[in-house]
């Protein structure tokens, strides 16, 4: 597996921030598929896109966003939605990727929907997984006001006892490492930024309105999602997981890669 990958850090200053950006990375000769991950999760959550033979022929690009994983950040408040979307942008110049499919899970998915509102031309396909595109998915993020403390690290610890707690699939396996993957200064801003978007900002039309093919993945757990339906009806295709709740990554792995594959291959 690790052969395939190459792993590299890149060094970036976006406005005025000084990054240092962990990423893997594969040149291919079909198009590039540019992974984002979820809050609480890294690269690694793509780094088994090398053990399946259907999607080797295409480029990778899979990296920790800023305040997470092995990549370090000078200034951790500053991190929200828009500083993410403009980190994948530097991040797709240096690696010389045009074009490219795009996949995203939770804050990675809202990520990746800002992304590919701002550039739709260079989206090939878009493979949403529970990414936010209206205020109900913000279960995670909105505990920033519906459990406020003014101190980060003591609001962590409270949100990895809640997510250790909850009655979800991979709920309690995500919490366990929360410490080690994301920087409690970071997630406010994050947190924050989420919700205002969520809240203020139309995803559903921005989402529906991608002139791209259109997946939105979801465990059976949150198929009471109340827009299914309705994105369905606008032609974006559902791909329900089962056995699984917000992480088909941890809870269904092959799932989750199969559904990718059928997506993406199919627009190779």
């Amino acid at each position: 597996m690790h052969s395939e990958l190459e792993h590299k850090t890149h060094s970036l200053t976006i406005d005025g921030v000084e990054l240092a950006i962990s990423a893997l990375t594969r040149k291919g000769t079909k198009p590039p598929i540019l992974f984002l991950h979820g809050f609480g999760s890294t690269k690694e959550d793509y780094a088994d896109i090398a053990l399946h033979p259907a999607l080797s022929e295409h480029g990778v690009l899979a990296y920790d966003a800023p305040g997470c994983g092995e990549t370090h950040c000078n200034d951790l408040q500053r991190i929200d939605i828009p500083f993410l979307v403009k980190t994948a942008l530097a991040m797709l110049q240096l690696e010389e990727l045009d074009t490219f499919h795009l996949v995203g899970h939770s804050m990675g998915g809202l990520t990746s929907l800002m992304l590919a509102d701002a550039h739709p031309k260079r989206v090939l396909s878009f493979c949403n997984i529970e990414g936010n595109i209206a205020p109900e998915d913000c279960f995670l993020s909105r505990q920033i006001v519906e459990h406020a403390d003014p101190d980060p690290a003591r609001f962590m610890e409270a949100f990895i006892d809640r997510a250790r707690q909850a009655p979800a699939y991979a709920s309690a396996l995500f919490s366990a490492s929360l410490r080690h993957k994301v920087r409690a200064d970071a997630v406010p801003s994050i947190f924050s930024s989420m919700v205002e978007l969520s809240d203020n900002a139309k995803l559903m039309d921005r989402f529906l309105g991608l002139p791209c093919p259109k997946m939105f993945m979801y465990g059976d757990q949150n198929g009471d999602l109340s827009y299914l339906a309705h994105i369905e009806a606008q032609g974006v295709q559902l791909a329900e997981i089962p056995m699984c709740g917000h992480f088909p990554m941890y809870s269904n792995a092959p799932a989750m890669w199969s559904e990718i594959e059928r997506f993406t291959t199919h627009r190779a």
